[in-house]
C-alpha cells in the first residue's frame, strides 16, 4: 500500500472533519426547513456553481442519469428526512455507513464482482454494528428516522453501482448531473410531501442560512473536490479506509455540539461498523462516484 505523504494526510483528515461536521449542519438545517425543501435548496445551489461541467457523457447518459436520480436527489432526501426524525445524530452517523456494505453486495449481485473472505468479514461487522447499536434505547426512540437513512444507504448504493457502468466522467461533472436531475424530483417531492416552505424559507435565520451553504458548497463541493484530487495521486486502498474518520467526526461534534448521549451499545456497534467498512474499502480496487 502506497503511504500518504504528511501533508496530503492531514488534508484527508481535512476532508473528514468537513464531512463530519456536515450531519451537524444538516440538523441546524431541518430544524429550520423542511427536510425535502433543504435537499431543494442544495442542490440548487451545487447545480448553480457547477452549469460549467454539466456536458453530455456520450455513451454513458442512460446510466449516469440513473446513477444522479439514486445517489443524487432520492438519497438525500430520505437522508435528510430520516436526520429529521432522528434523536441521535451519532447513531445516524454510524448507520449511514451502511451505504458501502450495501454497494459491495449489489456489486455482486447486479455486477457479479467476486468478494473473498475478507470482504464477507467486514460486511457482517458492518450489519452487526448497526444491530447492536440498535439495542441503545435512544436509537429505539428513533427507529423511523433511522429506517429512512438505512434507506438513503440502499438507494445511494444503487446510484454507486450504477456509476461503476459509467466512463470519462470527472467528479465536478458527477456532481453537476446529480444535481440537475435531482431538481425537478425534489421539487416534485416537496410539492407533494411538505408544506410551509416559503414561510420557513423567510423566517429563516443565520444559522439556517449557514447551515444550507455548508452543505452545499463546504461538505459537496470543497470536499469532494479535494478528495477526488486525492484520489487520482494515490491508490484507492490507501486513501478510502481513512475516509471512516468522517463519521467519527460526527459523532464528536454531535456529543459535543447537539449533546449526545454515548453507551457501550453505541461505541461498540460504532467500533464494528468502521472497523467493517474500513476493511471492505481496503480490499476495493477502484472507489466510485459519489454526489454527496
Amino acid at each position: 500500500m502506497t503511504s500518504v505523504a504528511p501533508a496530503h494526510l492531514v488534508l484527508l483528515v481535512g476532508i473528514c472533519a468537513l464531512w463530519g461536521f456536515n450531519l451537524i449542519a444538516i440538523k441546524a438545517g431541518v430544524d429550520r426547513l423542511p427536510p425535502v425543501f433543504l435537499t431543494l435548496l442544495r442542490f440548487a445551489i451545487v447545480a448553480v456553481l457547477l452549469v460549467p461541467w454539466l456536458r453530455i457523457a456520450r455513451g454513458s447518459m442512460a446510466w449516469l442519469l440513473l446513477a444522479a436520480l439514486c445517489s443524487g436527489g432520492l438519497q438525500f432526501a430520505l437522508m435528510y428526512a430520516g436526520i429529521a426524525r432522528s434523536g441521535s445524530m451519532s447513531a445516524v452517523a454510524i448507520v449511514g455507513q451502511l451505504g458501502v456494505p450495501f454497494t459491495t453486495l449489489l456489486s455482486i449481485l447486479l455486477l457479479g464482482e467476486r468478494v473473498r473472505w475478507r470482504r464477507w468479514t467486514g460486511i457482517g461487522l458492518s450489519f452487526a454494528g448497526v444491530m447492536l447499536l440498535g439495542f441503545n434505547p435512544a436509537v429505539l426512540e428513533s427507529l423511523w428516522g433511522l429506517s429512512l437513512v438505512v434507506l438513503a444507504a440502499l438507494v445511494g448504493a444503487f446510484g454507486l453501482v450504477a456509476v461503476k457502468r459509467v466512463e470519462n466522467v470527472g467528479a465536478l461533472e458527477l456532481q453537476a448531473w446529480f444535481a440537475w436531475t435531482s431538481l425537478p424530483v425534489l421539487l416534485g417531492l416537496t410539492l407533494w410531501l411538505e408544506d410551509g416552505q416559503w414561510s420557513s424559507l423567510l423566517a429563516i435565520d443565520a444559522i439556517g442560512i449557514a447551515a444550507v451553504v455548508y452543505t452545499a458548497v463546504a461538505a459537496s463541493l470543497v470536499a469532494h473536490t479535494l478528495f477526488y484530487w486525492l484520489v487520482q495521486r494515490y491508490p484507492v486502498t490507501s486513501v478510502a479506509p481513512i475516509t471512516v474518520l468522517a463519521p467519527v467526526f460526527s459523532v464528536m461534534f454531535a456529543v459535543w455540539l447537539l449533546g449526545d448521549r454515548l453507551d457501550w451499545r453505541i461505541l461498540a456497534g460504532g467500533a464494528m461498523t468502521l472497523t467493517g467498512v474500513a476493511i471492505i474499502a481496503l480490499r476495493e480496487r477502484k472507489l466510485p462516484g459519489s454526489g454527496t
